[in-house]
């Protein structure tokens, strides 16, 4: 990507941290990147084409992220592992993190490209994840524990992002999300692998 490119995007991220996409006028990010607006619409086509970037950034971050078949062998250490990493990777990503989990309005619809990037993110949680259980589980239950211990990491960045982090300590927010997650997933490991079986396994 060159430097204009990803000024643009530098600006676009500050601004939506600001006020979100209502903040992401052309005439905006172009002031704040220190182009002209027809750059913005050169490198992006629009507002749409710089919102559909920032999407796709985050989910190849994400994805990379959870890419940790490499630096461990047990399924067990990968989902711990692929989890921290989760979470730098939302505090790395800010903008690209509330742009992916936001509310989306008419403002900003996620095109085909950018869907198909994030259903690759999913896919490859569920592998991760979905190495705890047993090899003959079915690919519904994969899913299904994926979106658990998803929801669950979600849960703690969304308080550490959201003002009702000053209700409470969430200085060492990491290390709490991180044992939630060692709860979990020792209860996902202990409740399939005492099923026995597909046809015992939980529900």
């Amino acid at each position: 990507m060159n430097d204009s490119k990803r000024n643009i995007l530098n600006a676009a991220s500050e601004l939506f941290l600001r006020g979100g996409t209502a903040a992401l006028s052309v005439r905006a990010i172009a002031t704040k990147a220190g182009v002209s607006t027809i750059g913005i619409y050169s490198h992006f086509q629009g507002k749409q084409g710089i919102l559909d970037a920032l999407f796709i950034e985050g989910f190849t971050a994400v994805i990379t992220a959870l890419a940790v078949d490499e630096l461990s062998c047990d399924p067990r250490e990968r989902v711990l592992l692929a989890s921290r990493r989760y979470m730098d990777t939302a505090e790395e990503y800010e903008p690209h993190y509330g742009l992916i989990f936001g509310k989306l309005d008419d403002s900003y619809q996620p095109s085909e490209e950018a869907r198909t990037v994030a259903a690759a993110g999913f896919a490859r949680l569920t592998e991760v994840v979905g190495g705890l259980l047993p090899a003959d589980a079915p690919t519904g239950a994969r899913a299904d524990v994926a979106v658990q211990t998803w929801a669950l990491i979600h849960g703690f960045v969304g308080l550490k992002r959201h003002a009702v982090a000053e209700l409470i300590d969430m200085g060492c927010w990491k290390e709490r999300a991180m044992e939630a997650v060692e709860i979990l997933v020792d209860g996902i490991i202990s409740r399939w692998h005492q099923a026995g079986s597909p046809a015992e396994a939980p529900r």
